[in-house]
């Protein structure tokens, strides 16, 4: 998300402009914000994430989705497209909108420079008030560094680190996993990319 918002639109103009609008937007407190492209590696990341969760989920009742669907943190009225989502059991629409849902089990955000400190600190913030969010899945692109955020009792969360190409991610929410190798597959790292 830009530092600075682009308009200030009510709720019903920022979906109407979403719906013809090339470009995707975040929409919070009245304010849109543009969400910038990706690049290449960025896609594969998400790309490869996509398949092997949805290998693994196909016959559960749980559905992994790309960037495409919107999300509505309801408690603080954010609108955002998280890079991927899994959504487990009955989809919670929002506004009678089948492109905007309400309970992801699992948010996966891949990290650029211009949206790490965001998607850190201020979205996990927002997205921690969702109540079925579960996990919380940061995967670096520059180097393979995952960070996993597994949500205890209220207020608690648990941080797990993965770092090297070698390791395992356990998604216990979803009854998943991913591999750093599976994740970053097609990407390239040098030996010294691998180091955290």
């Amino acid at each position: 998300m830009s530092a600075v918002p682009e308009h200030y639109l009510t709720l019903q103009d920022y979906l109407q402009l979403e719906e013809t609008s090339e470009t995707k937007h975040e929409y919070y407190q009245g304010a849109i914000y543009d969400l910038a492209g990706a690049n290449m590696r960025h896609n594969i990341i998400v790309a490869n994430v996509i398949g092997n969760l949805y290998m693994q989920l196909r016959e559960k009742k749980c559905t992994v989705v790309p960037s495409d669907l919107r999300i509505k943190v309801e408690a603080i009225g954010l609108y955002t497209y998280p890079d991927v989502s899994v959504i487990c059991g009955e989809i919670g629409y929002a506004d009678g909108r089948q492109d905007t849902v309400t309970n992801p089990s699992l948010i996966i955000e891949v990290l650029s420079p211009s949206s790490e400190n965001y998607d850190c600190g201020l979205k996990f913030q927002h997205y921690r008030t969702l109540a079925s969010l579960q996990e919380y899945l940061l995967i670096a692109q520059d180097r393979a560094r995952v960070e996993l955020y597994v949500r205890q009792q209220e207020h608690q969360w648990l941080l797990m680190e993965f770092t090297g190409i070698d390791q395992v991610i356990p998604l216990t929410s979803i009854g998943c996993s991913l591999t750093l190798t599976a994740i970053y597959e097609k990407i390239g790292f040098d030996a010294q990319d691998e180091k955290p």
